[in-house]
Protein backbone atom coordinates (compact mmCIF):
# COMPACT_ATOMS: atom_id res chain seq x y z
CA UNK A 1 0.00 0.00 0.00
CA UNK A 2 2.99 2.21 0.87
CA UNK A 3 3.90 2.50 -3.15
CA UNK A 4 0.32 3.74 -3.83
CA UNK A 5 0.87 6.28 -1.26
CA UNK A 6 4.15 7.43 -2.96
CA UNK A 7 2.12 7.69 -6.80
CA UNK A 8 -0.72 9.39 -5.19
CA UNK A 9 1.82 12.19 -3.53
CA UNK A 10 3.75 12.25 -7.01
CA UNK A 11 0.34 12.53 -9.13
CA UNK A 12 -1.06 15.64 -6.70
CA UNK A 13 2.57 17.73 -7.04
CA UNK A 14 2.63 16.96 -10.19
CA UNK A 15 -1.19 18.42 -10.85
CA UNK A 16 -0.32 21.29 -8.65
CA UNK A 17 0.84 22.70 -12.03
CA UNK A 18 -2.68 22.02 -13.49
CA UNK A 19 -4.24 25.30 -11.48
CA UNK A 20 -1.91 27.86 -9.70
CA UNK A 21 -0.89 28.31 -6.50
CA UNK A 22 -2.80 28.28 -3.71
CA UNK A 23 -6.55 27.36 -2.26
CA UNK A 24 -8.55 30.19 -0.65
CA UNK A 25 -12.23 30.60 0.80
CA UNK A 26 -13.76 33.27 0.46
CA UNK A 27 -15.97 34.74 2.90
CA UNK A 28 -19.03 35.82 0.45
CA UNK A 29 -21.70 33.60 1.58
CA UNK A 30 -19.76 30.66 2.19
CA UNK A 31 -18.31 29.99 -1.28
CA UNK A 32 -15.03 28.36 -1.76
CA UNK A 33 -12.39 29.32 -3.93
CA UNK A 34 -12.35 26.02 -5.60
CA UNK A 35 -13.07 25.68 -9.11
CA UNK A 36 -11.37 28.85 -11.17
CA UNK A 37 -7.70 27.81 -11.52
CA UNK A 38 -9.06 24.65 -13.09
CA UNK A 39 -9.80 24.78 -10.54
CA UNK A 40 -8.27 23.13 -7.44
CA UNK A 41 -5.32 24.26 -6.27
CA UNK A 42 -4.57 23.52 -2.61
CA UNK A 43 -0.49 22.78 -1.39
CA UNK A 44 -0.46 18.56 -0.62
CA UNK A 45 -0.55 18.30 3.03
CA UNK A 46 2.10 15.54 3.53
CA UNK A 47 2.37 14.27 7.23
CA UNK A 48 6.45 13.04 8.44
CA UNK A 49 5.15 9.29 7.57
CA UNK A 50 4.12 10.73 4.02
CA UNK A 51 7.70 12.17 4.08
CA UNK A 52 9.84 9.24 5.00
CA UNK A 53 7.15 6.77 2.87
CA UNK A 54 8.14 9.24 -0.70
CA UNK A 55 11.74 9.74 0.59
CA UNK A 56 12.20 5.62 0.58
CA UNK A 57 10.10 5.54 -2.87
CA UNK A 58 11.38 8.84 -4.52
CA UNK A 59 13.23 6.58 -7.72
CA UNK A 60 10.37 3.65 -7.70
CA UNK A 61 8.33 3.99 -11.19
CA UNK A 62 4.78 4.01 -11.33
CA UNK A 63 3.30 0.60 -10.92
CA UNK A 64 -0.72 1.86 -11.67
CA UNK A 65 -3.51 1.97 -9.22
CA UNK A 66 -4.44 -0.11 -6.88
CA UNK A 67 -7.28 -2.89 -7.10
CA UNK A 68 -10.22 -2.47 -5.44
CA UNK A 69 -10.98 -4.71 -2.88
CA UNK A 70 -13.86 -5.38 -4.37
CA UNK A 71 -14.89 -4.50 -7.55
CA UNK A 72 -18.16 -6.45 -7.42
CA UNK A 73 -19.46 -3.85 -4.62
CA UNK A 74 -23.31 -2.64 -5.44
CA UNK A 75 -22.19 0.74 -4.02
CA UNK A 76 -20.09 2.95 -6.64
CA UNK A 77 -18.01 5.37 -4.77
CA UNK A 78 -17.60 8.59 -6.31
CA UNK A 79 -15.57 11.54 -5.45
CA UNK A 80 -15.96 15.18 -6.51
CA UNK A 81 -14.90 18.63 -5.76
CA UNK A 82 -16.84 21.85 -4.29
CA UNK A 83 -17.19 23.92 -7.29
CA UNK A 84 -18.47 23.76 -10.76
CA UNK A 85 -17.46 20.18 -11.13
CA UNK A 86 -19.84 18.89 -8.59
CA UNK A 87 -22.52 21.15 -8.76
CA UNK A 88 -23.99 19.04 -11.85
CA UNK A 89 -23.97 16.43 -9.56
CA UNK A 90 -26.21 17.26 -7.37
CA UNK A 91 -29.92 16.15 -8.35
CA UNK A 92 -28.66 12.57 -8.52
CA UNK A 93 -27.01 12.84 -5.29
CA UNK A 94 -30.60 14.00 -3.90
CA UNK A 95 -32.36 11.51 -5.69
CA UNK A 96 -29.94 8.50 -4.30
CA UNK A 97 -30.15 9.84 -1.15
CA UNK A 98 -33.79 9.04 -0.70
CA UNK A 99 -33.49 5.63 -1.76
CA UNK A 100 -33.57 3.13 0.58
CA UNK A 101 -30.58 1.31 -0.75
CA UNK A 102 -28.43 3.80 -2.01
CA UNK A 103 -26.52 2.83 -5.29
CA UNK A 104 -23.54 5.19 -4.45
CA UNK A 105 -21.94 6.59 -1.51
CA UNK A 106 -19.98 10.26 -2.32
CA UNK A 107 -17.60 12.22 -1.03
CA UNK A 108 -17.06 15.85 -1.61
CA UNK A 109 -14.01 17.23 -1.12
CA UNK A 110 -12.34 20.85 -0.95
CA UNK A 111 -9.05 20.30 -2.46
CA UNK A 112 -7.60 18.19 -5.18
CA UNK A 113 -5.34 16.18 -2.73
CA UNK A 114 -8.21 15.04 -0.50
CA UNK A 115 -9.25 12.65 -3.76
CA UNK A 116 -6.17 12.16 -5.75
CA UNK A 117 -4.76 9.37 -3.35
CA UNK A 118 -8.20 8.08 -2.83
CA UNK A 119 -8.66 7.02 -6.59
CA UNK A 120 -5.51 5.91 -6.92
CA UNK A 121 -5.70 3.35 -3.94
CA UNK A 122 -8.68 2.14 -5.43
CA UNK A 123 -10.94 3.72 -2.98
CA UNK A 124 -12.70 5.25 -5.02
CA UNK A 125 -14.60 4.35 -8.65
CA UNK A 126 -15.23 7.55 -9.89
CA UNK A 127 -14.20 11.09 -9.56
CA UNK A 128 -14.87 14.39 -11.36
CA UNK A 129 -11.42 15.91 -10.85
CA UNK A 130 -9.77 18.84 -13.03
CA UNK A 131 -9.27 18.03 -16.63
CA UNK A 132 -5.92 18.24 -17.00
CA UNK A 133 -5.39 16.18 -13.70
CA UNK A 134 -7.21 13.30 -15.82
CA UNK A 135 -4.12 13.06 -17.85
CA UNK A 136 -1.87 13.69 -14.98
CA UNK A 137 -3.31 10.41 -14.24
CA UNK A 138 -3.46 8.55 -16.64
CA UNK A 139 0.36 9.04 -17.41
CA UNK A 140 1.35 8.61 -13.97
CA UNK A 141 -0.14 5.78 -13.23
CA UNK A 142 0.41 3.89 -16.72
CA UNK A 143 -3.09 4.42 -18.60
CA UNK A 144 -4.85 3.46 -15.25
CA UNK A 145 -7.47 6.02 -15.75
CA UNK A 146 -9.66 6.52 -18.13
CA UNK A 147 -12.01 9.71 -18.74
CA UNK A 148 -15.76 9.38 -19.03
CA UNK A 149 -16.89 12.54 -19.62
CA UNK A 150 -16.88 16.35 -19.60
CA UNK A 151 -18.34 17.66 -17.05
CA UNK A 152 -17.71 21.75 -16.57
CA UNK A 153 -16.31 23.65 -19.92
CA UNK A 154 -14.53 26.96 -18.81
CA UNK A 155 -15.22 29.43 -15.91
CA UNK A 156 -12.49 31.90 -16.85
CA UNK A 157 -13.87 35.75 -16.72
CA UNK A 158 -12.10 38.52 -17.58
CA UNK A 159 -14.14 41.13 -15.43
CA UNK A 160 -13.50 45.00 -14.71
CA UNK A 161 -14.33 47.82 -12.57
CA UNK A 162 -14.95 50.36 -15.51
CA UNK A 163 -16.88 49.75 -19.27
CA UNK A 164 -13.40 49.45 -21.32
CA UNK A 165 -13.13 46.17 -22.07
CA UNK A 166 -15.86 45.18 -24.96
CA UNK A 167 -13.64 42.38 -26.79
CA UNK A 168 -10.00 40.94 -26.51
CA UNK A 169 -8.66 43.45 -28.74
CA UNK A 170 -9.62 45.65 -25.87
CA UNK A 171 -7.17 44.33 -23.97
CA UNK A 172 -4.07 45.49 -25.71
CA UNK A 173 -2.04 48.17 -23.57
CA UNK A 174 -3.95 47.52 -20.24
CA UNK A 175 -3.03 45.80 -17.37
CA UNK A 176 -4.43 42.51 -16.08
CA UNK A 177 -4.66 41.43 -12.78
CA UNK A 178 -4.76 37.07 -12.18
CA UNK A 179 -3.84 34.24 -10.85
CA UNK A 180 -2.62 30.94 -11.65
CA UNK A 181 1.00 32.07 -13.37
CA UNK A 182 2.50 28.70 -14.85
CA UNK A 183 -0.40 26.91 -14.74
CA UNK A 184 -3.69 26.45 -16.62
CA UNK A 185 -5.52 29.91 -16.10
CA UNK A 186 -2.19 31.41 -17.65
CA UNK A 187 -2.16 29.30 -20.69
CA UNK A 188 -5.66 29.47 -21.26
CA UNK A 189 -5.13 33.60 -21.34
CA UNK A 190 -2.22 33.54 -23.23
CA UNK A 191 -3.59 31.31 -26.10
CA UNK A 192 -6.69 33.27 -26.55
CA UNK A 193 -4.30 36.72 -26.60
CA UNK A 194 -2.29 35.09 -29.04
CA UNK A 195 -4.49 34.19 -31.13
CA UNK A 196 -6.64 37.46 -30.93
CA UNK A 197 -2.95 38.93 -32.10
CA UNK A 198 -1.86 39.72 -28.41
CA UNK A 199 1.82 39.59 -27.31
CA UNK A 200 1.40 38.77 -23.33
CA UNK A 201 4.55 39.53 -23.08
CA UNK A 202 4.75 42.95 -24.71
CA UNK A 203 1.56 44.01 -25.67
CA UNK A 204 -0.30 43.50 -22.04
CA UNK A 205 0.50 43.77 -18.31
CA UNK A 206 -0.34 41.15 -16.07
CA UNK A 207 -0.04 41.56 -12.77
CA UNK A 208 0.21 37.80 -10.68
CA UNK A 209 -1.15 37.69 -7.50
CA UNK A 210 -1.54 34.26 -5.54
CA UNK A 211 -5.02 34.64 -4.50
CA UNK A 212 -8.27 35.55 -6.25
CA UNK A 213 -9.27 37.77 -3.21
CA UNK A 214 -5.92 39.90 -4.01
CA UNK A 215 -7.24 40.24 -7.54
CA UNK A 216 -11.01 41.45 -6.57
CA UNK A 217 -8.84 44.14 -3.81
CA UNK A 218 -6.61 45.56 -6.76
CA UNK A 219 -10.26 45.47 -9.26
CA UNK A 220 -11.58 47.81 -6.36
CA UNK A 221 -8.76 49.90 -5.57
CA UNK A 222 -8.16 50.98 -9.64
CA UNK A 223 -10.05 53.34 -11.67
CA UNK A 224 -11.23 50.59 -14.59
CA UNK A 225 -9.50 48.13 -12.97
CA UNK A 226 -9.44 44.46 -14.43
CA UNK A 227 -8.92 40.83 -13.17
CA UNK A 228 -9.21 37.44 -14.92
CA UNK A 229 -11.53 35.33 -12.52
CA UNK A 230 -13.48 32.22 -12.33
CA UNK A 231 -16.68 31.02 -11.19
CA UNK A 232 -18.29 31.16 -8.95
CA UNK A 233 -15.94 33.53 -7.21
CA UNK A 234 -17.09 36.34 -10.00
CA UNK A 235 -20.55 36.19 -8.57
CA UNK A 236 -19.12 36.33 -4.85
CA UNK A 237 -16.88 39.12 -5.91
CA UNK A 238 -20.10 40.97 -7.70
CA UNK A 239 -22.16 40.39 -4.71
CA UNK A 240 -19.66 42.19 -2.59
CA UNK A 241 -18.73 45.12 -5.08
CA UNK A 242 -21.61 45.86 -7.89
CA UNK A 243 -19.06 47.71 -9.46
CA UNK A 244 -17.34 44.76 -11.12
CA UNK A 245 -18.97 43.42 -14.43
CA UNK A 246 -18.11 40.73 -16.02
CA UNK A 247 -16.39 41.86 -19.63
CA UNK A 248 -15.67 38.64 -21.90
CA UNK A 249 -15.89 34.93 -21.13
CA UNK A 250 -12.79 33.41 -21.84
CA UNK A 251 -14.68 29.71 -23.13
CA UNK A 252 -16.91 32.20 -25.61
CA UNK A 253 -13.47 33.34 -26.68
CA UNK A 254 -11.87 30.58 -27.00
CA UNK A 255 -14.44 29.24 -29.67
CA UNK A 256 -14.27 32.16 -31.00
CA UNK A 257 -10.28 31.29 -32.64
CA UNK A 258 -11.41 27.78 -33.12
CA UNK A 259 -12.56 28.27 -36.88
CA UNK A 260 -9.64 28.02 -38.85
CA UNK A 261 -7.62 25.51 -36.24
CA UNK A 262 -6.75 22.04 -37.72
CA UNK A 263 -7.14 20.70 -34.24
CA UNK A 264 -10.41 21.69 -32.55
CA UNK A 265 -10.78 22.15 -29.04
CA UNK A 266 -12.88 24.08 -25.98
CA UNK A 267 -11.81 25.46 -23.05
CA UNK A 268 -12.67 23.23 -20.23
CA UNK A 269 -12.47 23.07 -16.68
CA UNK A 270 -13.83 19.70 -15.43
CA UNK A 271 -14.11 16.13 -16.04
CA UNK A 272 -15.59 12.50 -15.29
CA UNK A 273 -12.83 9.74 -15.03
CA UNK A 274 -12.77 5.97 -13.38
CA UNK A 275 -10.17 3.47 -12.56
CA UNK A 276 -9.56 1.19 -15.71
CA UNK A 277 -9.87 -2.07 -13.85
CA UNK A 278 -13.43 -0.46 -12.51
CA UNK A 279 -15.18 -0.03 -15.74
CA UNK A 280 -13.83 -3.13 -17.33
CA UNK A 281 -15.38 -4.99 -14.43
CA UNK A 282 -18.67 -2.68 -14.57
CA UNK A 283 -19.55 -1.47 -17.39
CA UNK A 284 -23.39 -1.57 -16.63
CA UNK A 285 -22.67 0.34 -13.61
CA UNK A 286 -20.62 3.08 -15.32
CA UNK A 287 -22.91 3.29 -18.26
CA UNK A 288 -26.03 3.78 -15.89
CA UNK A 289 -23.65 6.11 -13.59
CA UNK A 290 -23.39 8.19 -16.75
CA UNK A 291 -26.92 7.82 -17.58
CA UNK A 292 -28.13 9.45 -14.60
CA UNK A 293 -25.12 12.16 -14.26
CA UNK A 294 -26.60 13.30 -17.91
CA UNK A 295 -29.85 13.66 -16.12
CA UNK A 296 -29.01 15.29 -13.21
CA UNK A 297 -27.21 18.31 -15.50
CA UNK A 298 -30.25 18.54 -17.36
CA UNK A 299 -31.82 18.95 -14.35
CA UNK A 300 -29.22 21.31 -13.09
CA UNK A 301 -29.49 23.61 -16.34
CA UNK A 302 -33.21 24.11 -16.03
CA UNK A 303 -34.32 23.97 -12.36
CA UNK A 304 -31.59 26.93 -11.25
CA UNK A 305 -33.22 27.76 -7.56
CA UNK A 306 -33.83 24.15 -7.31
CA UNK A 307 -30.68 22.60 -7.65
CA UNK A 308 -28.89 25.65 -5.86
CA UNK A 309 -30.94 24.78 -2.67
CA UNK A 310 -29.74 21.23 -3.22
CA UNK A 311 -25.74 22.40 -3.77
CA UNK A 312 -26.08 24.14 -0.12
CA UNK A 313 -27.51 21.08 1.45
CA UNK A 314 -24.76 19.23 0.64
CA UNK A 315 -22.14 22.37 1.35
CA UNK A 316 -20.78 22.81 -1.71
CA UNK A 317 -21.16 26.57 -1.92
CA UNK A 318 -24.03 28.61 -0.39
CA UNK A 319 -27.73 28.42 -2.31
CA UNK A 320 -27.25 32.43 -2.57
CA UNK A 321 -24.11 31.98 -4.64
CA UNK A 322 -25.16 29.17 -6.52
CA UNK A 323 -28.48 30.26 -7.84
CA UNK A 324 -26.60 33.76 -9.62
CA UNK A 325 -23.32 31.83 -10.84
CA UNK A 326 -25.09 28.82 -12.24
CA UNK A 327 -26.18 30.15 -15.69
CA UNK A 328 -22.26 31.02 -15.62
CA UNK A 329 -20.63 28.36 -14.54
CA UNK A 330 -20.82 26.15 -17.98
CA UNK A 331 -21.80 22.95 -16.64
CA UNK A 332 -22.67 20.10 -19.58
CA UNK A 333 -22.36 17.04 -20.53
CA UNK A 334 -20.18 15.89 -23.27
CA UNK A 335 -19.10 12.35 -24.40
CA UNK A 336 -17.80 9.84 -27.04
CA UNK A 337 -16.37 11.89 -29.74
CA UNK A 338 -17.26 15.01 -29.33
CA UNK A 339 -15.73 14.73 -26.14
CA UNK A 340 -12.43 13.27 -27.53
CA UNK A 341 -12.13 16.19 -29.77
CA UNK A 342 -12.71 18.90 -27.25
CA UNK A 343 -10.69 17.33 -24.98
CA UNK A 344 -8.15 16.21 -26.61
CA UNK A 345 -7.86 19.43 -28.47
CA UNK A 346 -7.35 21.32 -25.03
CA UNK A 347 -4.36 19.36 -23.59
CA UNK A 348 -2.93 19.68 -27.03
CA UNK A 349 -2.68 23.15 -26.03
CA UNK A 350 -1.79 22.70 -22.34
CA UNK A 351 1.08 20.88 -23.58
CA UNK A 352 2.30 23.43 -25.90
CA UNK A 353 2.73 25.67 -23.18
CA UNK A 354 4.01 23.07 -20.49
CA UNK A 355 3.84 19.49 -21.29
CA UNK A 356 4.02 18.67 -17.32
CA UNK A 357 1.02 20.58 -17.21
CA UNK A 358 -0.65 17.60 -18.50
CA UNK A 359 1.79 15.06 -17.07
CA UNK A 360 4.46 15.24 -19.81
CA UNK A 361 2.56 13.49 -22.27
CA UNK A 362 -0.85 13.61 -24.16
CA UNK A 363 -3.20 10.55 -23.17
CA UNK A 364 -3.28 7.55 -25.62
CA UNK A 365 -7.14 6.73 -27.40
CA UNK A 366 -7.59 3.94 -24.79
CA UNK A 367 -7.65 7.45 -22.27
CA UNK A 368 -11.40 8.42 -23.96
CA UNK A 369 -13.79 5.90 -22.61
CA UNK A 370 -16.58 5.03 -24.89
CA UNK A 371 -19.97 3.02 -24.72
Amino acid sequence: MKKFLAIALSVVMTGMLLTGCSTSKTENNGAEDNSGKAEVTQQAQVTPADKEDTAAKENAQPEGIAPAEDTEKEIVRVAALKGPTSMGMVQLMDEDAKKENAEYAFTIAGAVDEITPLLVKGEVDIAAVPANLASVLYNNTKGEVEVLAINTLGVIYIVESGDSVQSVADLKGKTIYASGKGATPEYALNYILEKNGINPEKDVTIEWKSEHAECVAALASTENGIAMLPQPFVTTAQMKNDTIRIALDLTAEWDAVQENEEVKSSLLTGVVVARREFVKNNKEAVDAFLDSYKASVDYVNANTKEAAAMIESFDIIAAQVAEKALPYCNITYIDGADMKEKLSGYLNVLYTANPQSVGGNLPNDDFYYSR
